[in-house]
């Protein structure tokens, strides 16, 4: 047994900036692929400046997406730079990039200029529609696919009108569909010796993410209404509750959770008279009547114990510094302690969301500065001091 990691050995040249590619092409690193991120010289990756009052480059968006990575900084637009990338490639297994579709065809790195030097090559795009189509062309964002797919119409209460997720749901979740279908593609080559065109959208990951509520209305015509804070299945029993001294969510969906629970509250009396779940939609206003005056008069404290030794689902709505004090993170990978680049101190960031036994993902490196490993991949590919410092000269780097 060996505790080598999943793809030790595999080098990535990562083209991606902001969200959806750098947190792809993190989850790779953190298996042991080299990713070398190629970023524009004196600007990088817009993220390291993003969410964030500081000037110093590593904004914490920019940390939380390329833990592990190098940083090569090119002007793409140079013949000298599409030199160092065609050297590059050829010691690499996997290119990934978000541009805006046809934009990196037109500076010579489109996915028939790199399989035409390495026809083993996976090649991995990522865009808001997809590389073509009626809409491949159009600019896309987090919120934009949020309202276009539908997301927000099934996120709201009925007096605010639909709204969008409080974080970037689009976007995290096309990064990890992302590196799904790379790592897939991997041991598709590992079987046949052959590379792929990998086309990843925002919208086609927004489609799935709503498989359920999308595939009712294929096959049944329905269309969900907004309900707030109410389960999919419209049970008064799953909702949110307001505590005396905040709020709870409630799921108690099998029968024995719902007998349960009015049991609890002292109303048996209404699972015994409303005892399928379509009863009990229908009798929504009476249940609410009972709830909620009931749970508004303990604590969440209470409530989560009792709840818990009665058998019911049941958790306390926290704000994200609640979140992160859980003592279960103690217990797992999500957040990664690492050293703070410019400030003598450790910062947390999130990091992968599983864990492995043996070969855990891990993280390898800090996030680079912008640049930091010029020299190192650049002599890695032969080139020697004096011609490097040239290529700084001339503003390649």
């Amino acid at each position: 047994m060996t505790d080598k990691l999943a793809l030790s050995g595999i080098r990535v040249l990562d083209f991606t900036q902001v969200l959806a590619g750098p947190f792809a092409t993190q989850q790779l690193a953190q298996l042991g692929a080299d990713v070398i991120k190629i970023e524009q010289p004196k600007v990088g990756d817009i993220t390291r400046g993003l969410m964030s009052p500081g000037t110093d480059g590593f904004a914490p968006s920019f940390l939380t997406c390329n833990l592990g990575k190098r940083s090569l900084s090119l002007d793409l637009k140079q013949t000298k730079a599409r030199e160092i990338v065609f050297k590059l490639l050829q010691t690499c297994d996997v290119v990934v990039e978000n541009f805006k579709p046809g934009t990196i065809a037109r500076l010579g790195f489109g996915y028939d200029d790199l399989r035409a030097q390495k026809p083993d090559i996976v090649y991995a795009s990522i865009s808001g529609y997809g590389q073509n189509g009626p809409k491949s062309g159009l600019p896309a964002f987090d919120g934009a696919i949020q309202a276009a797919s539908g997301m927000m119409s099934v996120s709201g209460h009925p007096e605010s009108g639909p709204v969008r997720t409080g974080y970037f749901s689009v976007d995290m979740s096309t990064a990890l569909n992302a590196a799904f279908a790379i790592t897939a593609a991997l041991f598709r080559r590992h079987l046949t010796g052959e590379g792929q065109r990998l086309d990843i959208a925002m919208m086609d990951t927004a489609m799935v993410m709503q498989a359920a509520q999308m595939s009712n209305y294929l096959v049944a015509g329905t269309l969900p209404e907004l309900m707030g804070n109410r389960s999919p299945t419209k049970q008064p029993t799953a909702n949110v509750f307001a505590t005396r001294d905040g709020y709870i969510q409630v799921v108690a969906l099998r029968e024995t959770q719902v007998e349960a629970l009015m049991k609890l509250v002292g109303h048996g009396e209404l699972y015994t008279t409303h005892n399928t779940p379509v009863d009990r939609v229908k009798a929504t206003a009476e249940f609410n009547a009972v709830l909620e005056p009931i749970f508004a008069g303990q604590t969440t404290e209470h409530w989560l114990a009792e709840l818990a030794a009665a058998g019911v689902p049941a958790a306390p709505i926290r704000d994200l510094a609640g979140a992160a004090a859980d003592e279960q993170n103690n217990h797992r990978l999500s957040f990664a302690e690492i050293p703070h680049p410019t400030q003598p101190a450790t910062t947390q960031v999130v990091s992968v969301g599983f864990t492995a036994d043996p070969a855990p993902p891990v993280v390898q490196r800090n996030p680079p500065g912008l640049g930091e490993h010029n020299e190192e991949i650049l002599a890695e590919l032969g080139y020697s001091t004096r011609e490097i410092e040239d290529l700084a000269a001339a503003d390649v780097l």
